[in-house]
């Protein structure tokens, strides 16, 4: 059975997550283009993704906590258009 892992250690892992993205490496070659590169950071963004998409929709989850997952999708967003554009 999986382990739980409570809504504030999800926020904290998510953005983790974002941070490993953004000091990916750029290989050298092709760059930003490089598939294996591009790959790695959407695999990192969607796993940061998948941290927080439910806690919204959780009962014991507080206003601020949902505030906290909207700023951190928005974050993901935001991230994906600066590593990957």
């Amino acid at each position: 059975m999986a382990k739980l892992i409570p809504a504030a250690e999800r926020i904290v892992l998510a953005r983790k997550f974002i941070q490993q993205a953004r000091e990916l490496p750029i290989p050298t070659e092709g760059g930003r283009y490089n598939f294996s590169y591009v790959a790695g950071v959407r695999d990192l963004l969607r796993q940061s993704r998948d941290m927080v998409k439910f806690i919204s929709m959780t009962p014991s989850a507080t206003t601020e906590m949902k505030v906290e997952v909207k700023k951190i999708i928005e974050e993901i967003e935001q991230a994906g258009n600066e590593i990957l554009n």
